[in-house]
């Protein structure tokens, strides 16, 4: 008797129970990419870039999760990186939807902060939803990389992104409830691989200004004010103080 069967055979719990057993031995497979996700996540983030999430219905709600743990914490005390959910930007979104229609949500907010090097995250059960799909094409044009979390596979987004952790389970709560364990994963391999990308980016700098050649002295010149005050503009005159009380007479000069 298949899994799939004793599930149709037990209570509501335990069929639930046993179809999720069932996603997760494939799912097991899912640790090297969020090892190397997070990794680049990392330095990405610590770089000045961001991540953009997005989903629906439900998936709308892991995403949001998702930007939380990276804006705020996870476990451990640590700087806000930069996430946004862009579901959550109720205006914008009613905006676009109205005026442009529902399959450009995602994909005019993604033009309008997405940055080359920036990530483009998306989640989704079925992996067919046009505004996902739309999104994609707008990140690609802008230069993102784009991850997703979907159900099985074969399907449109995994194929539109660069790569894609599926979940291989017909059950869309599973699937869901998969991606959270993801996105947990996910933000753990960040905040393990910060340390080094933070002395990664410390080191480049201290490269780039080391290899910056320093500005030519002239020796027959006047000594360089280190303070840069010499830059700075000179007040020069006799300032008048006027006041008000004295019957329109003048101050003294200062």
């Amino acid at each position: 008797m298949t899994t799939s069967t004793r599930a149709a055979r037990a209570g509501l719990l335990d069929a639930h129970l046993a179809l999720l057993a069932e996603a997760l031995l494939p799912y097991r497979a899912a640790e090297p990419l969020l090892a190397r996700w997070g990794t680049e996540l990392a330095g990405i983030l610590v770089g000045g870039g961001r991540l953009l999430v997005a989903g629906n219905g439900g998936s709308a709600a892991e995403a949001q999760h998702l930007t939380a743990e990276l804006v705020g914490r996870l476990r451990d005390e640590r700087r806000p990186l930069s996430a946004i959910a862009l579901h959550a930007e109720t205006s914008a979104l009613t905006a676009i939807g109205n005026d442009y229609g529902y399959d450009e949500v995602f994909a005019r907010q993604v033009r309008a902060h997405g940055r080359p090097g920036d990530v483009l995250l998306l989640m989704s059960t079925s992996g067919s939803s046009g505004n996902l799909l739309a999104a994609v094409a707008a990140a690609r044009e802008v230069g993102l990389r784009c991850w997703a979390f979907t159900g099985p596979t074969p399907n449109p987004l995994a194929d539109a992104c660069h790569e894609a952790l599926d979940v291989a389970s017909p059950d869309s709560q599973v699937v869901q409830e998969l991606h959270l364990v993801s996105t947990h994963v996910l933000c753990e391999y960040v905040d393990r691989a910060l340390p080094t990308a933070l002395t990664a980016l410390a080191g480049q700098a201290a490269a780039t200004a080391a290899a910056s050649p320093a500005p030519p002295v002239d020796p027959a010149g006047p000594p360089v004010d280190p303070s840069g005050a010499a830059d700075r503009p000179v007040r020069a005159g006799v300032e008048v103080v006027v006041d008000p009380a004295a019957d329109g007479r003048r101050g003294d000069p200062a």
